[in-house]
């Protein structure tokens, strides 16, 4: 029996596997047309999770700690992306109260399983926060299947859909086959050290033969890779985002893209790098395909949700640099930097598609033409968003870029061929990003009417908005949070 100080560490894991229950019961309460009330259960359960999870970051005041037999790590790097998780589901959950009025094909299917999907994005939630603090291989596995499953059901949510429909099934066979190459891969790493613990697998990795262990890498990174959209294993994300509801491709953009790249690192960091393996020059190289592929496949996408999906593989890209500069001060922080900032510039040029597609009923760029004159609000937030994943000053993209770049030069002037590549990504982006600019702002709309969006989505866009603008004119408490949260 675990002692009881060790439950009180899994308060917002508890929380959320409650909150979930409580939302299916409330589901169950409510009327056919009043589904929106379990969204706002939902907001309001995933913010009073920021309440235990932070009385547990006050808590490791004594030094990060395992618990369940060393299963399960209680420290800064998990804590970090739990607040992460919690604040992209809720926001994700505001943006998408009335998503279905406006995506559904008939009036009647308007709220039909609305409440089970906002139930699903707080179990998936759950499942990112396991991910993120798994120690263990087989603990590790269990939170990913369990995100896995719960985001296949999510991509090909909108039954009457068929590119839903065809989101959900490609999403699965693609999962399928990149998690039995995981597995396959844990197995390995099992039969290596006879251990599933990554802190006793990082004791005994260095005694293991090098190419046994470099096969296990190889076969964990497809699973990794799969879930943050890294080449080679991209392939499923432009037509899963393209397919699924909206306000599913930016969460999985953001929180499933996050959890992957938490998971990598604790396995990564700290139970293959003191193999002596050269980790770093694999990660670089993954790094730069992974740019230049989605930034030049990104060229001449014609619609938004295709050309975030490639812009997503990019940014997998400028990411892995700070996986590749982990282990300095710089490194430490600005992966965690950057995945924070990401997550709200992201999300906001997803909630303006959300938006633009339920109202014009399409996804087309050229169709954003004179958005300017129809929403000023919603085409200055657009424009935001875009400059900020360009890296344009004074957002919060160009900070994060900035801080990721440093880390590189930091850790090692054999990455400065890494950091011109990302300079020179930078640059190819902004075709494709100001293009979006451009249509809003240079271009007649077809129809002059105004365009206003539904008070919660307005909502959760300001709030992603005004983050994306803060954050870069004043990171510092940022990064203050990344600094203790860094392995």
């Amino acid at each position: 029996m675990p002692p009881v100080g060790d439950l009180w560490t899994l308060a917002p894991e508890l929380w959320l596997a409650a909150l979930g229950l409580i939302l299916l019961g409330v589901d169950l309460l409510v009327g056919q047309g009043s589904k929106r009330a379990v969204g706002w259960v939902a907001v309001g359960g995933l913010l009073l999770a920021l309440l235990p999870t932070g009385g547990l970051a006050a808590s490791l005041q004594g030094g990060a700690r395992r618990i369940f037999f060393d299963t399960y790590a209680v420290d800064g790097f998990a804590i970090f992306f739990k607040v992460l998780a919690l604040l992209a589901t809720a926001l994700v959950i505001l943006a998408s109260t009335d998503y279905f009025r406006a995506a559904a094909q008939r009036p009647e299917d308007a709220s039909r399983f609305e409440g089970e999907f906002y139930a699903l994005l707080v179990f998936t939630s759950l499942g990112l926060v396991l991910m993120a603090a798994s120690a263990d291989l087989i603990l590790l596995a269990l939170s990913i299947e369990l995100v896995s499953l719960t985001s296949y059901v999510l991509a090909g949510y909108l039954k009457g859909n068929p590119r839903s429909n065809e989101a959900g099934l490609k999403y699965f066979l693609f999962g399928a086959a990149a998690s039995a190459l995981m597995f396959y891969g844990f197995s390995i790493l099992y039969g290596l050290t006879g251990t599933t613990s990554l802190y006793v697998i990082a004791q005994k990795v260095a005694q293991v033969p090098r190419p046994a262990l470099m096969v296990s890498l190889a076969l964990m990174l497809a699973g990794f890779g799969f879930k943050i959209s890294m080449v080679p294993f991209h392939q499923w994300t432009p037509d899963v985002y393209e397919g699924a509801p909206t306000p599913v491709a930016a969460f999985l953009s953001v929180g499933s893209k996050a959890a992957g790249f938490a998971v990598l690192l604790r396995v990564v960091a700290v139970a293959i790098a003191p193999s002596g393996l050269d980790v770093v020059t694999l990660v670089a190289v993954l790094s730069a395909v992974s740019m230049f592929l989605g930034n030049l496949l990104a060229l001449p996408q014609r619609n938004i949700k295709r050309m975030l999906a490639y812009s997503s593989i990019s940014h997998a890209g400028f990411i892995l640099i700070g996986v590749a500069a982990f282990g300095g001060p710089f490194g430490n922080s600005g992966l965690l930097v950057y995945l924070f900032t990401y997550m709200f510039f992201t999300l906001g040029a997803f909630f303006v598609a959300a938006l633009i597609g339920a109202r014009l009923g399409s996804d087309e760029i050229p169709d954003y033409a004179g958005l300017s004159q129809r929403g000023p609000g919603l085409a200055f937030l657009m424009a935001l968003f875009m400059l900020s994943l360009t890296g344009i000053p004074p957002t919060a993209g160009f900070f994060a870029k900035f801080y990721i770049f440093a880390a590189a030069i930091e850790r090692s002037p054999a990455l400065l061929w890494l950091v011109a590549a990302g300079v020179i990504n930078s640059v190819i982006s902004l075709y494709y990003y100001v293009g979006v600019i451009r249509a809003m702002y240079l271009l007649p709309p077809a129809d002059p009417t105004p365009i206003r969006g539904p008070s919660a989505l307005r909502a959760a866009l300001w709030i992603t908005g005004a983050a994306t603008l803060l954050l870069g004119l004043y990171p510092q408490p940022l990064i203050v949070f990344a600094r203790t949260a860094s392995l």
